[in-house]
């Protein structure tokens, strides 16, 4: 049966192979963009299938994060599985960055990365839970949540974060029938990080590669389908054994 699959921060990168992989499933997309309109419009017109819609909102703002899910709900019917990918991130090192830029850094990336989601989430959880749907929340954590970010703590304490949202709201939701798990990817080849991927990086993994959009994904489609109700609460490692706990 077709699901409605909202995912947030889909114009490119992850969210653009996930949103993919589910319209190329049968699912109807809802493929939320922040500014990115250009590569929105590019990414909404190669997805598979049809009865798409594209979503145009800022989950930095609980009015925002609000309206997306609505705009979901009033184009599609309802939300079946929210995928929290919209992120925020920029270096940060704490010797090398002035307070005041510390400050906003910080306030900017806990605004989409933790903030953001939960917001998403909470609008997302309470449609499936009127509509009595088994719904699936998953959220695009991330290695740096385990393994440390020094350029980036902002990044890596909410990750951090958002996987613990998602196992505290995995206890809640599941008396509803509402599935919730995280993914842990390690560098993932998109154009956010395309200056990042020196040989160094690419030898983390003993695969002698990064992951590519499509590897995320693929784990994804997996954690929101029926037959992964049981990995409810898990925070999946995609890292190509690139580090391990």
């Amino acid at each position: 049966m077709s699901r409605v699959v909202l995912v947030t921060g889909a114009s490119r990168g992850i969210g653009r192979a996930v949103a993919e992989l589910f319209a190329a499933g049968g699912d109807r997309v809802a493929l939320h963009y922040a500014s990115r309109r250009e590569a929105a419009e590019e990414a909404f017109a190669g997805l598979p299938g049809s009865g798409h819609l594209l979503v145009q909102g800022d989950v930095r703002t609980p009015e925002g994060a609000a309206a997306i899910v609505e705009a979901a709900v009033d184009g599609l019917g309802g939300v079946d599985v929210l995928v929290n990918n919209a992120a925020a991130n920029e270096a940060h090192p704490l010797a090398r960055t002035s307070f005041e830029d510390w400050q906003r850094a910080w306030r900017q990336i806990v605004d989409v990365n933790l903030l953001g989601a939960a917001h998403v989430s909470y609008c997302a959880a309470r449609n499936m839970i009127e509509r009595e749907v088994e719904g699936r929340i998953i959220n695009i954590g991330s290695r740096g949540a385990f393994r440390g970010e020094p350029d980036h703590p902002a990044y890596g304490a909410t990750k951090a974060a958002l996987h613990a949202m998602g196992q505290s709201l995995a206890v809640h939701l599941a008396p509803y029938g509402i599935g919730v798990a995280s993914v842990a990817p390690g560098f993932v080849e998109t154009e956010r990080v395309a200056e990042r991927l020196t040989d160094d990086v690419l030898q983390q993994s003993p695969f002698g590669r990064v992951a590519a959009p499509r590897d995320v994904a693929s784990a994804v489609h997996y954690l929101a389908s029926p037959q992964a109700v049981w990995t409810s609460g898990a925070v999946l490692d995609v890292n190509g054994a690139s580090y391990l706990r």
